[in-house]
């Protein structure tokens, strides 16, 4: 496929791309003076319709004919700057009518007059800038000197952090983005020494039966508060009360006698 084409037989909007390759039937249709135009008809497998592209030797393009049309992407419009490329028979036509010439000639002194005044404000642009090329070149090698240098000190960082975090990937510099998000992240405040002693001495991974021990020591102290005191929160309870355990006092005085 020559170019993009929206293919009209499906009942869905369908667009096959550029550089797609069809079983085609290739026929000569007629000659544009020595120049042959040839035919090529081939079939839509999505939708079982026919599409027809023939050359075309005037305007050195290709043609839909049937079943597709081209898709429009702009190309084809003249833009700003642009010079349109007219046939002979639009030069003959321009040239017999004379409001065309007057119009053709109002605009080419309009296009004259934008590129005259743009071509002046680049050659002031340059000499205001360019004045003295030694001190301008002075002052970008200057530039130039103080970026490598940040840039080398951000390179040395980066590869830093990646071989302390055992890293291989690419980290991107830092943006304001990240820095707000940073911001956000509120870190603990505690003894660190203390925390990392206790994180290590800690068993990774907790047994049922410890589980369960514990369980029941909290349920305990939690019941025998609540027999002590009943007023008491047991919600706050965390660590077993020891139970006090009483002696019994042995009779000194033997209520028979008379002292």
């Amino acid at each position: 496929m020559p170019f993009a084409i929206w293919c009209t037989t499906c009942p869905k909007p369908t667009i096959i791309g550029q550089g797609v390759r069809f079983n085609a039937e290739k026929k000569k249709v007629g000659n544009y003076h020595s120049t042959p135009i040839f035919s090529f008809r081939m079939k839509h497998t999505a939708c079982g319709g026919w599409i027809e592209i023939r050359t075309d030797p005037q305007n050195t393009a290709y043609v839909v004919i049937e079943g597709a049309k081209k898709r429009d992407t702009g190309e084809d419009k003249i833009r700003e700057g642009d010079m349109a490329i007219m046939s002979a028979e639009e030069r003959e036509k321009l040239q017999g009518d004379a409001f065309a010439v007057l119009e053709g000639r109002v605009e080419e002194k309009k296009q004259v007059f934008s590129d005259r005044t743009r071509i002046e404000e680049l050659y002031e642009g340059k000499e205001r800038d360019w004045d003295d090329p030694y001190a301008a070149s002075r002052k970008l090698r200057k530039a130039f000197r103080v970026d490598r240098k940040v840039r080398e000190k951000d390179e040395e960082r980066t590869e830093q952090l990646k071989d302390r975090m055992s890293f291989g990937g690419e980290l991107l510099p830092e943006s304001d983005e990240d820095r707000r998000r940073a911001g956000f992240v509120d870190f603990g405040v505690g003894d660190g020494e203390l925390d990392v002693f206790k994180a290590k001495s800690k068993p990774l991974f907790a047994s049922a039966g410890q589980k369960r021990r514990e369980s029941f020591q909290l349920e305990v102290a939690n019941n025998t508060r609540a027999v002590l005191d009943p007023f008491l929160n047991t919600e706050r309870t965390s660590t077993p009360v020891p139970v006090i355990k009483r002696k019994k006092i042995a009779a000194l005085v033997d209520y028979d006698s008379d002292t």
